[in-house]
This record gives C-alpha cells, structure tokens and sequence, in this order.
C-alpha cells in the first residue's frame, strides 16, 4: 500500500476535510501527560496539525495555522511519520512537528529509536489510515511506545459516501459512489462499515471501543469545486483512471454540479466520521 497515494498528492492536500478542534482537546484530555504525539500514516500532516490548508500563499498558511486547532496544540512535540515520501514532501510545516520517512523497510526497534523510545508517547493519532495497517504489528508497536499508564491511541476514520448535502445532491452522489465500488481495495470495507469490525485490543477510554466506534460528524463549509478535489483524490478513482475507467467523466460532474446548485455555490457539507481510542491493557 506504500504508493497507494502517492499519485494524488497533492489533491490530498487540496480536497481533504478538516477534524475539528474538539476532537484534539478531547483527546489531550485523555492522556496524564502531554510531552509527544505521534501521528501516523501522517500524509501532508493534516491531522498532525488538524488543517486542510486550500492551496493559499505561504503567507495565507501561516496566518491559518496560527489560528486553528492541531495535536501540537496540546503536546509539546509531534512526530509525523508516514511511507509515502510523496506525501511528505507537500507536509504543512510548524516548529512543533518534525516529519520522518518510515518505509516498509524499517524494523520495528528503528521506528521506536526513532519516535524516543519505548513508554514515551502520549497520544498516537492514526487518520484515515489504519485500515491500510499490518494491525497485529502496528498494535504491538504502539503498545510499546505508549506511556503506561496514561498513553493513549486514537483511530478514526470518515465515510465519503456517508456525507450529506441535501436530498437531490445525496441521491446523484449515491449514484456516483455506487460506480466507485469495484475499483476500492478490500481494506477499504472497514471504512464503509465505520470501523465497526476494526479490531481493537485497547481498552476504552470512552471514545469508542473494538464493534461499537464513537460516531463524530465533520461539517464543513464546502464549493461544488472544493467537493471535486476531495473525491477526486479517492484512491478507487485513481486506480479506475489508471485502468481506463474515468469515473469523473464530464456527464458524471454536470449531474454532480447541477444537482449541487452550481460549481460556485457553497453548502455545508456533513461527512460522517468513526473513533476509536484506548489505551494499553496492564
């Protein structure tokens, strides 16, 4: 799954949604400390630092990244590590995150030499990413970082084909999720099941446990054109593009834009998102 993202990028950093803010506090009020955090499969950073950032001058990135909510709001230092060097070389920088390349490669005492060692993570944040996970290793792995007691990992997910505009939007939108279903990999079930068959061997702390996942919603406002970027960069749309099947054919955008009421017009947006979150059984 390595390279699985890496051809979309930079629509990645264009079209994702943002997690709000009080899903870092309530996390932050989980752990006992709040020395580091670790955010995995961290892609362009967007949940190491909680924002989605439209493709603005540098400028324009500073000003909102001094303004909104992110995990080194809470923690002291955060590590962003991802597989994808692709990902990380578009990463949102801040001097509390430092980003690492962890290819395939690494050993498992590489990783953890390299975070800081065994028992000194507070908070490990997984996005959108852990059903892509080799889980009985990457559960092991973390169980060994975690501060014990006091540590905490958190997973969740959204639902793309979950998100709700408004009936007639909803209806053509089923329609073009429907069309997307033979081209995702199988992992990606987990996702459309909201994580509800996840395994999970944490125990809860009150934010979703294995089979019953804490169900969250991530309004946001959104443009025709800002809801094109975020299923444009749906991995089932790039991987049916590369097998000559373009599912975001120009007929298909016009019913999507027509039933939305006009490439410009903004709406609020629900997607529909699923958390876990536990921490190490002594």
């Amino acid at each position: 799954m390595a390279g699985l993202f890496d051809k979309q990028a930079d629509l990645y950093l264009d079209g994702r949604p943002t997690y709000p803010a009080r899903w870092y506090s309530m996390l932050a009020d989980q752990t006992l400390h709040h020395s580091l955090a670790w955010d995995v499969g961290t892609g362009n950073g967007q949940a190491a630092l909680g924002v989605v950032l439209w493709s603005k001058p540098q400028a324009a990135v500073d000003f909102l990244i001094k303004r909104m909510p992110y995990v080194a709001e809470h923690y002291e230092q955060v590590i962003g590590t991802d597989v994808s060097e692709a990902q990380l070389k578009r990463s949102l920088t801040h001097p509390r995150v430092r980003y690492f390349h962890t290819p395939l490669s690494m050993s498992d005492d590489e990783i953890i030499s390299l975070i800081g060692g065994e028992n000194s993570v507070d908070l490990v944040t997984v996005a959108q990413a852990v059903h892509w996970f080799d889980l009985p290793k990457f559960y092991s792995l973390v169980a060994r970082l975690l501060r014990k007691p006091g540590g905490v990992l958190a997973v969740w997910c959204y639902n793309g084909d979950g998100a709700v505009v408004s009936p007639a939007f909803d209806s053509a939108f089923k329609r073009f999720h429907d069309s997307t279903l033979p081209f995702w990999h199988p992992d990606a079930q987990l996702v459309f099941e909201g994580y509800k068959r996840l395994p999970f061997p944490f125990e809860s702390v009150g934010l979703g446990s294995e089979g019953k996942p804490l169900e969250l919603d991530i309004p946001k406002e959104m443009s025709f054109d800002g809801f094109l970027k975020m299923i444009s960069s749906w991995s089932a749309v790039v991987t049916a593009k590369e097998q000559g099947v373009d599912l975001l054919s120009q007929s298909v955008v016009q019913e999507l834009e027509t039933a939305w009421g006009g490439s410009k017009l903004v709406r609020s947006v629900i997607a529909k998102a699923f958390m876990l979150a536990g921490k190490v059984k002594l």
